[in-house]
């Protein structure tokens, strides 16, 4: 790539394609395409095709996906595997169709199997079950990176598959129903500490940045109807809405005698025993544009190879951490005093899932932030954002 090189982001306003259009910025690429989804909807093939037309795009960067936490992707199987799945097909064949150079195609670790050892390296893939609650996302991924090979083995093309293990990062997905377990739990927990001290401003300002949706039927007013909770709702709606996502009040109580502060449980899903690793959101977008500016396909796998497999790429940091202990190293981020209780009623999700990017590494790349700075990091920034 030159520093004029026409490069399409796809998907550029999420936690993924923002931090790499700032990265690629950074680095002096200046003939950026960006889309928004009311300006072109990748799951509309003729629109896509009319996009491709028109641009001409040099390079793609297909970070666009219908992305979300364990609830998320237990809940909207066939949103999942059919959303993801048209907005490949959609950018790769015409990646293809109209000769891009180089396109690179983001994916995720959830593509490995329940049981995979650990950590896992690009070799695992398809060698057992996959883990039920995120099965239909795991496979549209799955099929990415297949497409991929597929049309570099058959066409001649030069498409890459990068696997990043779990993400986080500033312009996250930070609603309390769809987002993933980092940036759900750094809210709740910041929410939790405005209701502790009382900071009812802050919970509004809050609220204002991010509504949230009350799933549960509730008596407001004269029937029982879904709601749009805002700045605008009363104490009493907060407080309900607050609590159906695990945050609780309990309004005669204190953390500890003289302190004036409310005594605040944040409830989390499963035992806080599994554990994940994380990886920050611009360290992923430094080694995603580290790749597309010196490597390509022909690199990713053994040259003597009879059959071309697993040729996708992991990005991680190799080094996780449980739940658990995610959460209380965020209570102490954001300095909440109050409890954190685990339900165990609730789905744990994969026990283990660690990924090992020594072919990352053995390409010339390795992560510069660790995780309790890049959690501060993007702690100041959900504070201060607009």
């Amino acid at each position: 790539m030159n520093r004029n090189s026409k490069i399409y982001i796809a998907g550029y306003k999420g936690l993924v394609g923002s931090a790499i259009v700032k990265n690629l910025k950074t680095k002096g690429y200046e003939n950026l395409i960006t889309r928004t989804h009311s300006e072109l909807d990748l799951i509309n093939q003729k629109a896509v095709i009319e996009f491709f037309e028109n641009e001409k795009p040099e390079y793609v960067i297909l970070a666009a996906a219908k992305v979300g936490g364990i609830k998320a992707n237990n809940t909207y199987r066939a949103d999942f595997i059919y959303e993801n799945l048209q907005i490949q097909n959609n950018i790769i064949h015409q990646s293809y169709v109209h000769k891009v150079k180089k396109l690179l195609f983001l994916g995720s670790t959830c593509i490995y199997p329940k049981n995979a050892p650990q950590p896992m390296s690009e070799d695992c893939l398809l060698t057992s079950k996959l883990e039920y609650t995120n099965e239909p996302y795991a496979i549209a991924k799955i099929a990415g990176i297949k497409m991929c090979e597929s049309y570099n083995i058959q066409y001649g093309t030069n498409f890459i598959s990068v696997m990043p293990t779990n993400l986080y990062g500033v312009n996250d997905n930070f609603d309390l129903e769809t987002s993933h377990v980092l940036p759900a739990l750094l809210r709740k927990i910041h929410l939790g500490k405005c209701l502790e001290e009382n900071n009812w401003e802050a919970i509004k300002e809050d609220l204002n940045k991010n509504p949230i949706k009350c799933v549960k039927s509730y008596e407001l007013g004269a029937k029982k109807e879904d709601k749009i909770i805002t700045r605008e709702s009363s104490k009493q709606e907060i407080l309900n809405v607050l609590e159906e996502y695990g945050i609780r009040l309990h309004n005669t109580e204190f953390v500890k005698p003289n302190t004036n502060l409310n005594k605040v449980q944040i409830e989390i899903w499963g035992s806080g025993k599994p554990r994940r690793e994380f990886l920050y959101s611009e360290d992923m977008a430094d080694a995603c544009v580290f790749l597309l500016e010196n490597i390509d396909f022909k690199n990713t796998y053994e040259k003597d190879s009879k059959e071309i497999r697993n040729t996708h790429i992991n990005i991680g940091t190799s080094k996780d951490i449980s739940i658990k202990e995610l959460a209380y190293l965020i209570k102490d981020i954001v300095g909440f005093k109050g409890e954190l209780y685990f339900n165990t009623q609730k789905p744990d999700g994969t026990m283990v899932k660690l990924t090992n990017p020594s072919k990352l590494h053995n390409l010339g790349w390795k992560h510069k932030v660790e995780l309790e700075n890049g959690i501060k990091k993007v702690y100041e920034w959900y504070k201060n954002a607009k």
